[in-house]
C-alpha cells in the first residue's frame, strides 16, 4: 500500500457545533492515500495568524461566522498573505455562492453540512497538482 500523504486541514468557526460536524463529515482519512490533521480556529485574527505561519494544505471557512464571517476572511487571506491556502467556503445560501468568486475561493459547499459533498470538495481542492480531481466540483449546488 502507498504512504498515505499528510495534510492539515484549518477549520473555522464560531460555533463548535460547525467545527465538529466538518471534522466528522471528513474524518482522518477522507480518501485511502490521505490522512488529515486538523486545526481548529474560533477567531477571524487565529485563522490569519495560522496561514501566515504557513503549513495549511486548505482552509475551510464557515461564511455564517460572527463576528468575523469566512467570505470576508477569505478575501482578507487572497489580499494580505504571500502564500494563502486554498479555500473551501461554508456559505448559508445558494445565492452566497457568488461571493465566493468575489473573495477568491477555491471552493464553496452549502450550509448545512453535507459529509458527501464536504468531502468531494475537499478532494478536489487538497487533490496533487496535474492529478485528476478524485471528484467533481461542488460549486454549483
Amino acid at each position: 500500500m502507498p504512504e498515505r500523504r499528510r495534510v492539515t486541514v484549518l477549520v473555522y468557526s464560531s460555533s463548535t457545533a460547525t467545527r465538529s460536524k466538518l471534522v466528522g463529515a471528513l474524518g482522518v482519512h477522507p480518501a485511502p492515500e490521505l490522512e488529515v490533521t486538523y486545526a481548529e480556529a474560533t477567531t477571524g485574527a487565529e485563522v490569519v495568524d495560522l496561514c501566515d505561519a504557513g503549513g495549511i494544505d486548505l482552509a475551510i471557512l464557515d461564511g455564517e461566522a460572527a463576528p468575523t464571517g469566512g467570505i470576508g476572511l477569505c478575501r482578507q487571506l487572497k489580499d494580505e498573505l504571500d502564500a494563502p491556502p486554498p479555500v473551501l467556503l461554508l456559505v448559508g445560501r445558494r445565492d452566497d455562492a457568488w461571493l465566493a468568486t468575489w473573495a477568491r475561493a477555491e471552493g464553496v459547499t452549502p450550509h448545512p453540512v453535507d459529509a458527501v459533498r464536504t468531502t468531494q470538495a475537499v478532494l478536489r481542492l487538497l487533490a496533487p497538482t496535474g492529478t485528476p480531481a478524485t471528484s467533481s466540483s461542488v460549486a454549483s449546488h
